[in-house]
């Protein structure tokens, strides 16, 4: 599901390619396009989540993503809705992204809920990985077949874009329906699990909530001006600042390499390849050490210094070198940074709509820059400054009392065991 959530979201990059000169868009109103996603995202995250606990995870998400399929197939056709409307393209395309945007609210975060009941706390680090390693993994392999659609070019009379938006659709339209048909909102609802198996997991997590809610326990208005929650979502502010301004603009940089738009598919996939990999380690690694501040503090300031040096970079393969080095630590960082919250609704769904605004400052200020400099160097410094604030992570106080609880016996090798 998130793979094909954030191949959507961000395959917009990609149509730039062709989208830009097509509908007369420049860099900056671009940019305004795709970032403006994230305004209506922020506003519509927290009443979508609090919707998602009202009707249950399996029904809720399902309705995320099929109203997005719907909404990634029209922007297939913005020229014919901008005629039909008799708006401009600009205006489609900007009324569409924010359509998709409030669709698509809450899917993240609820995701995150819906594994804090499936899986204890130790387990967090590596299993958020696993779920957001479709981040870079969407561009690992949507980069070579979004590149490849657009070399559909004039098939029956349509555009390459207008396949790849197309095509890249379908998926969330199936998966609708696997989802309201497959999915388990609680582990007390899993037949499929063996009854021992049911009972230790469900008790499993009773005993981490009550010993959670034993310390601290947050009204949705509490937790929304948590000053831990403000502090973590200005990380992620900085974090996802610096991912979305490069995933919106990368294919971009490297067409300007001379490169067809398949190569750049391939070429553009470098940086996410070696993240998916730092997704799944250096999540692990920080379960195995119950560290998260560090974790999070080292990854972002590698990121600062990779991105800085792609700046003043003109070789094209020590430009996607310095790149690479960040992507290992931009997403090496993200599935960490999601362990440090508290484990509630709100909270959560808080820290990723006021993180997400940064896909709306990232993308646009890329793209005046661009028009300003007529380069991306100013544009990849700013971002890679917008990262050096996540330091603060060092800050903030870690409770591990949250992550270890009795009541659990544990083998050498760390996997849990039913308390007998």
């Amino acid at each position: 599901m998130h793979f094909i959530a954030y191949l959507d979201r961000v395959n917009v990059g990609f149509a730039a390619l062709q989208m830009n000169k097509a509908l007369g868009f420049s860099a900056s109103m671009f940019g305004f396009g795709a970032g403006i996603f994230f305004i209506a995202y922020f506003f519509f995250e927290v009443p979508s989540n609090l919707l998602l606990e009202r009707f249950g995870a399996r029904r809720w998400i399902a309705r995320i993503m099929f109203t997005w399929g719907i909404l990634a197939v029209a922007m297939a056709f913005i020229p014919h809705i901008a005629k039909a409307t008799g708006l401009s393209n600009a205006y489609v395309f900007y009324g569409l992204r924010i359509l998709l945007g409030i669709a698509e609210a809450g899917f993240f975060p609820g995701i995150i809920f819906l594994l804090t009941l499936w899986f204890p706390a130790k387990y967090r680090g590596r299993v958020v990985g696993y779920f957001m390693a479709a981040i870079p993994l969407s561009t690992v392999i949507g980069g070579p077949i979004s590149g490849a659609l657009l070399q559909m070019d004039g098939l029956h009379g349509m555009e390459g874009l207008q396949w790849l938006y197309l095509i890249e659709a379908l998926p969330a339209l199936l998966l609708a329906f696997v989802v309201f048909f497959y999915l388990t909102d609680r582990p007390s609802d899993a037949h499929w699990l063996a009854d021992d198996e049911r009972k230790w997991l469900v008790d499993r997590q009773a005993h981490e909530r009550a010993h959670r809610e034993a310390k601290h326990s947050f009204s949705v208005k509490e937790a929304l001006f948590n000053p831990r929650v403000l502090a973590i979502a200005l990380i992620y502010f900085g974090a996802n600042a610096t991912n979305y301004g490069l995933s919106f603009f990368l294919p971009q940089i490297v067409k300007a390499f001379g490169l067809t738009n398949l190569q750049t598919g391939f070429v553009t996939s470098l940086p996410y390849a070696v993240g998916v990999v730092s997704m799944i380690l250096w999540g692990r690694h920080s379960d195995r050490k119950l560290e998260r501040r560090w974790h999070v503090a080292i990854a972002l300031m590698v990121v600062a210094g990779g991105i800085a040096a792609s700046a003043g970079l003109d070789n094209p393969v020590l430009k996607m070198l310095a790149l690479s080095i960040a992507g290992f630590d931009i997403f090496g960082c993200l599935p960490v940074i999601w362990t440090l919250p508290a484990s509630f609704l709100s909270g959560a769904a808080a820290i990723n709509s006021l993180g997400n605004l940064a896909g709306f400052f990232g993308p646009y200020a890329m793209g005046w820059i661009k028009d300003s400099t007529g380069g991306f160097g100013m544009g990849l410094l700013c971002l890679g400054a917008g990262m050096v604030g996540g330091a603060a992570v060092l800050l903030l106080h870690h409770d591990k009392s949250l992550e270890t609880i009795s009541g659990a016996h544990e083998m050498d090798d760390g996997e849990p065991q039913p308390a007998r």
